[in-house]
């Protein structure tokens, strides 16, 4: 250091500015006219101005390391030239804080690797490399092909959603057979298969096309429901999986309260054009791939699209129906009031059938669409986040 103490204190006037604006003067006893700058065994012009830090120590480093100290020897000769040619003005030398712009000591300095971006420099007391905010949205800038996770399902969400998987399928073959003994759907008798029932019906179809299967009109709830000749038994089982289902109704609301969920299930302004753009996108998307021609997914700023949306809020409001209308067929004295809702006795049991078709409606289509999406989706419901890749070329 004593080969470059003066071309040190010269180095940290012009970077005084940038790391550590306030020195510390060593060299009281001289001025900056008797203090000689060597580098390299070679002399070099005095330094004009008045006196300047000879070292400037810098808390963090050890011993009486200062800053600069590693480049002052990368930059002795531009540093000779510039004393040589007359050195900075006397303002840029008195002034630490304010040098003068355009120095080509300066813009040598500037341009050593670290010098402004070394994320250990202790006079900055800065880290280096921050990833930049976007000056619009003070958001993060993210970096191409940058993986991000988010946050999609509560679990409370995914604990009700799995519950009603296996809920539903009881309900379902159950019922049919609770159906089975009272039909309220019926037309004129058949006059070949003497078959009132339209599902009656639709078994009979099927088994006519199936080797060695009884065309008959049991055909349908004994391989649909818990088979025919068992109300009772379909009643008793019925009645266990309704209070189920009403209790991973009340998780399911709780989990969207509690995370939030519910505020991408309200609905939109742009609801029903955007739904009309989604039914178009899904009329054409397997045409366009037979024909291998481009077609494009309408963007989707928001968690759901609208088709989504208005599928998963109206679930809610099914369950709600299947329970009412339920009750004013289990009660229909105590709770006159409810079975009037629905106009009648059978009018409970046409909304309560409805709401049974509408499950199965929504079931196919979901898993279906769940599995095309692919396995993050899948994930997501699992455990309650998604892998999202943010950048770049995502085709």
């Amino acid at each position: 250091m004593a080969a470059h103490g003066s071309l040190s204190a010269y180095f940290c006037v012009i970077r005084g500015r940038r790391f550590y604006p306030q020195m510390t003067q060593m060299d009281t006893d001289k001025s900056a006219e008797e203090v000689k700058a060597v580098a390299n065994d070679e002399p070099v012009a005095e330094l004009p101005g008045e006196p300047v830090a000879d070292e400037v120590p810098v808390p963090g480093l050890p011993g009486d390391q200062v800053a600069g100290e590693a480049r002052v020897g990368a930059v002795s000769e531009s540093l000779n030239r510039e004393v040589a040619a007359g050195g900075p003005s006397d303002s840029a030398a008195r002034q630490p804080g304010k040098p003068s712009e355009g120095t080509p000591a300066t813009s040598q300095l500037g341009d050593l690797p670290g010098a402004a971006e070394d994320p250990t420099n202790p006079a900055t007391q800065q880290p280096g490399n921050q990833q930049e905010d976007n000056p619009a949205t003070g958001q993060p800038v993210n970096l191409p092909n940058e993986r991000l996770v988010v946050i999609k399902h509560h679990a409370l969400v995914r604990l009700s959603h799995w519950l009603n998987v296996p809920i539903l399928f009881a309900l379902v073959v159950s019922g049919l057979s609770i159906y089975w003994a009272s039909p309220v759907f019926l037309h004129k008798p058949d006059p070949v298969t003497h078959s009132r029932d339209y599902l009656a019906d639709i078994g009979i179809a099927i088994a006519q096309h199936i080797p060695g299967a009884k065309a008959d009109g049991f055909w349908f709830y004994d391989h649909f429901g818990l088979g025919v000749f068992n109300l009772a038994g379909a009643l008793r089982w019925h009645w266990l999986f309704v209070y189920l289902f009403l209790a991973t109704g009340v998780l399911y609301i709780l989990g969207l309260l509690l995370g939030g969920g519910y505020r991408a299930l309200l609905p939109r302004r742009s609801m029903i054009a955007d739904g009309f753009a989604m039914i178009h996108y899904y009329a054409g998307v397997v045409p366009m791939k037979i024909l291998r021609r481009p077609w494009p997914h309408p963007h989707i700023t928001t968690k759901y699209n609208a088709l989504q949306r208005g599928a998963y809020a109206s679930m809610p409001i099914a369950g709600a129906l299947a329970l009412a209308s339920g009750w004013a067929m289990h009660k229909p004295v105590q709770f006159w009031w409810l079975e009037r809702l629905f106009g009648s006795y059978d009018g409970a049991r046409i909304v309560h059938f409805i709401v049974m078709i509408y499950f199965i409606l929504f079931l196919i289509p979901h898993v279906i669409l769940v599995l095309v999406d692919g396995w993050d989706t899948m994930r997501s419901m699992i455990v309650g986040w998604s892998e999202r890749i943010v950048g770049g070329n995502h085709d």
